[in-house]
């Protein structure tokens, strides 16, 4: 027997459904993405000491650190960006599927990736109201892309940030994250 399952046309309808299935995968634009679920090393390893540098500077309960296995609801639809802070609310649960306010999402690139990081995402991640850092971050290079939200909501960027020693500062997450710390031992 063959069951069809019918597919999602809704964001809601794309949690529900995506709940426990295997794999990874987005819903953008009305439909189904299918994502890479292999990373590289480096990739890895820089998710790891950019949330550890994160969770120095936004605590558990007043804010949630994660990484790629948590959605971010946009205007098009759910992306799970490599890393997220999401500050919490009063109707954060424990059991949420979704960000309830994203203030800071991180991508990593990756050579099929840059044209949705740099486009696509920008685009989805800067039209959510709670967010005021989206963050780029080569992983063959000390490099980053920052685009920040001030207090008058008018995005600026890309700042590039580059080279050992630089650091990425986000003065409203009281958080100075040197490349060093991030790059150590990354280079080529």
């Amino acid at each position: 027997m063959n069951l069809q399952t019918k597919m999602p046309t809704t964001a809601d309808e794309f949690l529900r459904w995506n709940e426990g299935r295997e794999g990874k995968r987005e819903f953008v634009r009305g439909r189904v993405v299918e994502m890479m679920i292999n990373t590289s090393r480096f990739h890895s390893v820089l998710t790891l000491r950019l949330g550890a540098a994160l969770l120095r500077s936004c605590p558990y309960p007043a804010f949630s650190v994660g990484s790629a296995d948590f959605a971010v609801r946009t205007p098009e639809g759910v992306r799970f960006p490599d890393l997220y802070v999401d500050r919490g609310t009063s109707t954060s649960r424990r059991a949420d599927l979704v960000a309830s306010e994203p203030i800071f999402l991180a991508e990593i690139l990756s050579p099929s990736s840059y044209g949705r990081d740099f486009v696509e995402k920008l685009s989805d991640y800067t039209g959510l109201p709670s967010l005021r850092h989206y963050l780029i971050l080569s992983q063959d290079e000390p490099r980053v892309w920052l685009w920040s939200r001030d207090e008058s909501d008018v995005w600026s960027g890309p700042v590039e940030i580059a080279g050992f020693d630089a650091a990425i500062r986000l003065a409203d997450l009281s958080a100075t994250i040197p490349l060093a710390e991030l790059y150590a031992g990354i280079e080529h």
